[in-house]
């Protein structure tokens, strides 16, 4: 007996287009300086930015037509503080959110048998989106943090070493305000 499905599941031909490979390479090489994480972080960022968009038209889209449409808990997209977006289940009036929403749904006698199958699906496609944009977030973040404290290195080993022609354009009179305000804490 085969089960009618309404929801397709992404398949790796959806991910083709996105260059789902090559940030991990990246992250996997000995970065020289600050300019080669600003660029790995950049490419991360694209690539959770084309996930995003991934989900939006293929699983969100699926999940707010019919029939999805006419339950009390639907799918939807919220944007994070950070400034990342993410699926997660709500209520109609906007009062409740997040996968109890789904739980209770999923348990509910009220909700038709038909769709639970692909209730699950559509749970199981938002918690991986959800996980991929997310490592995508954070890799680019600790990669642009990485590349502030290579930054703060250079300022220091520059002080050290004396060389104040550099030093002299980012600070005024040659001094650096850094180096002296840690050498004071010791």
């Amino acid at each position: 007996m085969s089960v009618l499905t309404r929801f397709a599941m992404l398949e790796q031909s959806a991910f083709r287009l996105l260059e789902h490979a090559g940030y991990l390479k990246g992250l996997l090489k000995p970065f020289k300086g600050k300019g080669a994480l600003e660029g790995w972080a950049s490419q991360c960022e694209a690539l959770r930015d084309d996930l995003i968009m991934l989900a939006q038209r293929q699983v969100l889209a699926q999940a707010r037509s019919h029939p999805f449409n006419l339950l009390p808990t639907q799918l939807a997209q919220q944007t994070t503080g950070a400034g990342t977006t993410f699926l997660r289940w709500r209520n109609l009036d906007r009062t409740r959110m997040g996968v109890a929403l789904w739980q209770d749904m999923i348990v509910n006698p009220a909700t038709p048998p038909g769709l639970i199958n692909d209730l699950h699906a559509i749970e199981v496609q938002r918690a991986v989106l959800n996980m991929q944009i997310s490592l995508l977030h954070t890799l680019a973040r600790q990669a642009r943090d990485c590349a502030s404290k290579l930054t703060h290195a250079d300022d220091i080993y520059l002080c050290r070493t004396g060389y104040q022609a550099d030093l002299s354009q980012s600070h005024p009179g040659g001094e650096c305000p850094k180096y002296q305000a840690s050498a004071k804490r010791r």
